[in-house]
């Protein structure tokens, strides 16, 4: 891994003399340990001194052993566990003044005036209390003596910081709390192992997630497994649901479906108020349609287990967010809490985070249930929306007259399956003719194309790999076949969903629009491979399974180390020639060096590397973990490395080495894959009907301009669609990768946790933004 210049002064020195404590508050949530080991390695690489404070605010007001100094070494093979292991609890005696003022005393005493909190609203609020009372706090420890004169000046004011730590994703203000990711892996593994046995005995299955407030979980769940029903309290539903559900129930066993899944968030309420439990749909179930009917209710289960890769990169993200928030801090500056809006960490004023918070709270209670909707943001209303119609409408019997056929292009990627989905039951909703393509491009050429039913697609959500069949073919060489095939099945539209060559494929389906007139139909590309390198789109469908494949096998590898000291494991991922997995599982798995090919390295770079490895032997951490991306360097291979690295380690350290290969491209779509994939086939299929109603004329349709043939991709905080041409100039062709990537602005965080002594980029930093104003600019409906 190159070494950039040493440390300018500002990162380096931004915190000499300050000192950070650090708390854990409220219910645990997986993904918090991350976040503390960030703000203690970061907190120490910036010059300060950094404090764990255990078992939440208890600790804090307790003082003596619960508030210690943190070393380097103390937050080592954390990353990886679940729940605190500085421990959290609920504390009554923060909520008085007395305790206040003996937590005032505390930190005084150690000279701490930067305080983070990783907890839900409650401990977020508890913190800005703190810190609006600090003055008078001050004031009353040196009326009696609890302080002097001097301790008072050096701590005349109080910084806080706060990250949510919250499986229920229940804060308004970002799009992901610490540890709801982790929460729905956890929900999917039981939802896909339920399926089977449904399947297997017919049967209905009524699930109950947690979330008292907060409908988020139960949502993701419903649209990640295709759910028949989801209860929510943020929208109750009609007053004649019973009948509701028990119609639609009988209407997917009629269609051949052998299970039914309805999904209860705990909090579940009515018009009235009045609570839904799942014994009362069971009941229900039972007694009107006599279907073989179980209850499950998943408790803390979801709360435990091991974080998913997302929740560690977004607690190691936002743990270095919030260390620099606290360092810039002024006495002026309002509380703030870090947060994730889109892929952009952004920072926002704790207390309007915490009033929209109780904004929803409040609304519900007065059964204002459409602006608890608004409240809870973009994000949530779009999943609301998406969720609806995939449930709830049904296929129209007036047709558009409009053909849209849909096809996989180049490797199979988890998540594919579930946008294959939402494309088909999305456009048999908007009353269109819906037809497969098997086999991608050459599939076209060669008539492999087929009508495909509502009922064909059902249960694809959670299948790995791509039903339709995937090939790297591009169409060139078949565009009079294409063509021909184009007409006889009379197709308006194409969804291509795939990777690279599902773009440069359509690339040279535009170029083929001059000389066949039958190329001239709107066409949509959708995003889907291991490697997250296609241009226009921070993330693809499948990238996020492979990573917490990689990220899991990583883990594993370290632990059978255990027993064994001073071990550095090399490790090949997947990605061609874009460094995004080996980047990105090298932060989610805490790993000393991630080689890729976007950022050039010579043996000198090596040298240091094993050099670094070296120091680290000499230290209580005796492993070392280093990534190779396959294509960051034709010389040096994996054998080299491992060659090398078992050379100048001998007599220190011994070496192992994996490739681990294409089970990185198989597995069942975490939940992000299966959400994110039956998000864009849904807007895909909305955006191509209106470009078909657009290019339309005289009943023929004939699209020739650069904007009837776009790729829609993620793109910091929104879904955008971009024509495929203007990519063009983004694009390294002979590399196949984007030429600008986001991901390479984290490379210096995984430096910087891995304790090279390098400047953090702070060219991006978050500025203080306001939640009020972001809730006006709701996207429309899907």
């Amino acid at each position: 891994m190159a070494q950039p210049p040493k440390a300018c002064v500002h990162t380096e020195n931004l915190g000499a003399g300050k000192a950070i404590a650090v708390l854990t508050s409220g219910g645990d949530a997986q993904g918090m340990n991350a976040a503390v080991r960030a703000v203690v390695r970061v907190g120490i690489y910036t010059g300060a001194k950094v404090y764990f404070v255990h078992e939440g605010y208890q600790g804090l007001v307790d003082g003596g052993d619960n508030i210690k100094e943190a070393t380097w070494e103390s937050v080592s093979m954390m990353l990886q566990l679940g729940g605190t292991v500085i421990g959290s609890a609920r504390c009554q005696d923060f909520r008085t003044r007395e305790g206040r003022l003996k937590a005032a005393r505390n930190l005084v005493k150690r000279g701490i005036t930067n305080l983070c909190v990783i907890g839900g609203d409650g401990s977020l609020t508890g913190a800005d209390t703190f810190r609006a009372e600090w003055s008078s706090l001050l004031a009353e420890l040196l009326k009696t003596g609890g302080i002097t004169e001097e301790e008072a000046k050096k701590s005349s004011y109080l910084n806080i910081v706060g990250m949510v730590g919250s499986i229920d994703n229940d804060f308004c203000g970002t799009d992901m709390t610490i540890g709801t990711d982790s929460a729905l892996h956890r929900i999917m593994e039981i939802v896909d192992a339920i399926t089977t046995t449904a399947q297997s005995h017919q049967r209905t299955f009524v699930l109950e997630v947690m979330g008292r407030h907060c409908g988020y979980l139960a949502l993701i769940t419903s649209l990640a497994c295709g759910a028949d029903w989801v209860f929510i309290p943020e929208s109750p539903p009609e007053d004649d649901w019973e009948d509701h559900l028990c119609r639609r129930l009988t209407e997917t066993r009629l269609g051949g479906s052998r299970l039914n899944i309805i999904i209860v968030a705990e909090g579940a309420i009515d018009k009235h108020g009045k609570p839904i439990t799942s014994d009362d749909i069971k009941n229900l179930v039972v007694k009107r349609l006599g279907y073989d009917t179980r209850v499950t209710i998943l408790g803390h289960v979801q709360r435990g287990g091991t974080p998913s890769a997302f929740d560690r990169i977004l607690g190691s993200r936002m743990g270095v967010e919030a260390v620099m928030a606290l360092l810039e801090a002024t006495p002026e500056t309002p509380a703030c809490v870090v947060s994730l809006s889109g892929n952009q960490a952004v920072r926002l004023p704790l207390m309007e985070c915490v009033q929209v918070t109780k904004d929803v709270t409040t609304a519900m209670n007065e059964k204002r249930f459409d602006d608890a909707l608004k409240l809870r943001g973009r994000s949530f209303q779009n999943n609301w929306n998406v969720y609806k119609l995939l449930a709830h409408i049904r296929p129209p019997s007036t047709k558009s007259g409009y053909t849209l056929a849909v096809l996989n292009v180049g490797a199979p990627a988890a998540g594919m399956n579930a946008a294959v989905r939402s494309t088909v039951r999305i456009g048999l909703i908007h009353g269109h003719r819906m037809l497969a393509v098997h086999d991608g491009f050459e599939g076209l050429a060669f008539g492999k194309v087929e009508e495909i039913s509502w009922e064909r697609v059902g249960g694809w959500t959670g299948l790995g790999g791509s039903k339709l069949g995937t090939k790297r073919t591009l169409p060139k060489k078949y565009f009079e076949e294409i063509s021909a095939n184009i007409s006889s099945f009379g197709i308006h539209g194409l969804i291509i969903i795939g990777g690279f060559e599902a773009f440069t494929g359509s690339l040279e389906m535009m170029e083929g629009r001059a000389k066949f007139e039958e190329l001239c139909i709107p066409l949509c590309v959708i995003p889907a491979t291991v490697s997250n390198n296609v241009p226009g789109s921070d993330f693809s469908i499948g990238a996020d399974t492979a990573l917490n494949t990689i990220t899991t096998t990583c883990d594993r590898i370290k632990q059978s180390a255990a027993g064994t000291k001073r071990r550095v494991f090399i490790i090949e991922t997947m990605g061609g020639y874009c460094g995004y997995l080996a980047t990105l599982a090298g932060l989610a798995g805490g790993a000393d060096a991630a080689y890729i090919y976007e950022e050039h390295f010579n043996i000198r770079d090596l040298q240091i590397n094993v050099e670094h490895l070296t120091e680290k032997m000499k230290t209580t951490v005796k492993r070392g973990l280093v990534l190779r991306n396959e294509r960051c360097n034709e010389n040096y291979t994996t054998d080299f490395i491992y060659n090398l690295y078992s050379e100048e380690g001998k007599g220190i350290f011994d070496c192992r080495k994996n490739v681990l290969g294409h089970m990185q491209q198989g597995g069942t779509p975490t939940p992000f894959d299966r959400n994110f994939g039956t998000k864009m086939g849904a807007k895909a299929v909305a955006w191509i009907t209106g470009k078909i109603k657009e290019c339309s004329r005289h009943g023929r349709i004939f699209a020739n301009t650069a904007d009837s043939a776009c790729l829609l991709g993620m793109r910091k905080r929104s879904l955008v669609f971009q024509p495929i041409t203007e990519l063009k100039e983004q694009t390294d062709f002979e590399h196949r990768i984007p030429k600008e990537q986001w991901w390479l602005k984290l490379r210096p965080i995984l430096k910087i946790l891995a304790k090279y002594n390098i400047e953090l980029d702070t060219s991006e930093k978050a500025h203080l933004e306001h939640v009020r104003q972001k809730r006006i600019s709701l996207e429309s409906n899907i």
